[in-house]
């Protein structure tokens, strides 16, 4: 036994002896010491605060060589078998350095599926090690303590990020873009490690817009589009044929709310979006649905199927959903298989102030859970932080509108590279592209346990004012009180 150093790259509230073992290293504390560091900063507030490791998260930290580990990795894909064969491509290069450490994937097309799947499975104790999860659901998660706080294991000198005993090369946290890494971190402690990003996009037949007398901006405003739309439906009144399909209602309210100022929840738990202003901001919703100019992926199916006929003018989606827009895209449904062609241009979501402009960043997170063999949470840690690696990021990237998640990566020649290929789908590149480049221009919302309930409210009360019924001051008051009971929230 000798003496080591605790590197945990954290100031010190106490001083702490540690220990090595024979497989790894451990970390012994008083029951009332926390280590914490006041540079920090809380993802969901942007303010300052200590992270803090307590007694109960500390874990032995190490391997054996010798010992063979069984873990369960469950990830989402899209049912994307390119995305599929890269997790598969990254398990078989991990167990080139790790051979006694055998990873079985799930594949699931959806998060919810995942999230689902996990709840369900926590009473007969079978959480996956590793999982793609998003922060609303780890908040969740945590209510039951399942999944590991990764502070210990990030700053540890031999296993950590950089780790000196890490056998491949291990990135450093410095090269994470720190917006991103921030996005994992709940209540103060770090629960997930970002592994690819996305946001919402506006993507535009550049064709029709041209055909109606207009021309793109470089950023665009909501008053562009409701007036573009406008003079669009002025020109065809058919049913087939609607002039913007907002894919996802929830980040659509969301997004408005940043962008006018009105407060939507905060990090205690409390939905603050029940007010006279988002009250408002409803109404005019409402009057575009009776104008026509606006319908929604849960009303009409996917904006692509309709962009991709020449029955929709404008669509925000997600950048991970380009793939599906435009002429000649490399996925297409079969309703919308047709030969009609345009040039689509990818912007920005819709503004507010086109000087300011904000979007929701989303995108896979990946997560390790607790289990009660120290040794599997070292080896499902040291999977996780693989996926972080420059082939896994780079060959992830190019499936859909992702930006891989370090620094060094998206500053790299191969990146660079791939956005200009012009064998690359040109909607996936400029997509991706917008991802990487707003990053500093990117929110997400306060997590909490319950805060994807919040997220539900939001979408449902932008579907409920197609509604003549709710589109009154007392209608919206009625929709209030039905919103807060149907999704159970304050």
């Amino acid at each position: 036994m000798r003496l080591k150093k605790i590197l945990l790259g954290l100031s010190m509230c106490v001083g702490i002896v540690a220990l090595a073992s024979c497989h790894g290293t451990y970390r012994p504390i008083e029951s009332s010491t926390s280590i914490s560091n006041t540079s920090n900063v809380n993802s969901n507030t942007g303010t300052t605060s200590g992270i803090v490791i307590s007694p109960e998260d500390l874990r032995e930290i190490g391997i054996d060589e010798n010992k063979e580990y069984n873990l369960e990795f469950w990830a989402k894909n899209d049912s994307d078998v390119t995305q599929q064969n890269v997790y598969k491509e990254a398990v078989e290069s991990f167990n080139e350095y790790y051979p006694n450490i055998h990873i079985t994937i799930r594949n699931y097309s959806d998060y919810v599926s995942i999230f689902n799947d996990v709840t369900n499975n926590v009473a007969t104790n079978t959480t996956p090690n590793i999982c793609i999860a998003y922060p609303d659901h780890v908040a969740t998660y945590l209510d039951g303590d399942l999944v590991q706080p990764l502070e210990q294991f990030i700053y540890d000198e031999d296993y950590g990020l950089g780790g000196s005993k890490v056998k491949y090369e291990s990135i450093n946290k410095e090269d994470i873009v720190e917006k991103f890494y921030k996005e994992g971190v709940i209540n103060n402690k770090t629960y997930l490690l970002p592994f690819m990003r996305s946001t919402e996009a506006l993507y535009i037949n550049k064709n029709y817009v041209e055909s109606l007398g207009f021309t793109i901006p470089d950023m665009v405003s909501w008053d562009w589009i409701w007036e573009v739309a406008q003079k669009g439906r002025d020109e065809r009144t058919d049913t087939s044929f609607y002039p913007f399909i907002y894919k996802s209602t929830d980040n659509m309210f969301i997004q408005l709310c940043k962008q006018y100022g009105y407060d939507f929840t905060n990090d205690r738990g409390e939905n603050l979006f029940f007010s006279n202003d988002v009250a408002n901001m409803l109404l005019n919703i409402a009057d575009k649905y009776n104008k026509k100019l606006f319908s929604t992926f849960k009303k009409v199916s996917y904006p692509g199927n309709h962009m991709n006929v020449g029955n929709c003018i404008f669509a925000v989606d997600s950048t991970a959903g380009s793939t599906w827009i435009g002429s000649n895209c490399p996925n297409v449904d079969s309703s919308s298989n047709t030969s009609y062609q345009y040039e689509t241009v990818v912007r920005t979501i819709p503004q507010v102030d086109v000087n300011n402009p904000i979007m929701i960043s989303q995108g896979p997170s990946v997560c390790v859970f607790k289990k009660t063999d120290d040794d599997v949470v070292t080896a499902s840690w040291l999977f996780a932080q693989y996926l972080l690696n420059k082939e896994t990021q780079l060959a992830y990237c190019k499936t859909e509108g992702y930006s891989p998640v370090l620094n060094s990566i998206i500053e790299s020649d191969e990146y660079k590279n791939y956005l200009s290929d012009e064998t690359e789908y040109s909607v996936k590149r400029a997509a991706t592209k917008l991802v990487s480049d707003n990053r500093d221009k990117t929110f997400i919302t306060s997590v909490f346990n319950g805060s994807t309930k919040s997220r539900e409210a939001a979408g449902y009360l932008i579907e409920a004012m197609s509604a003549a019924k709710y589109q009154t001051v007392e209608g919206i008051n009625n929709l209030y009180d039905r919103a807060k009971n149907l999704y159970k929230i304050n």
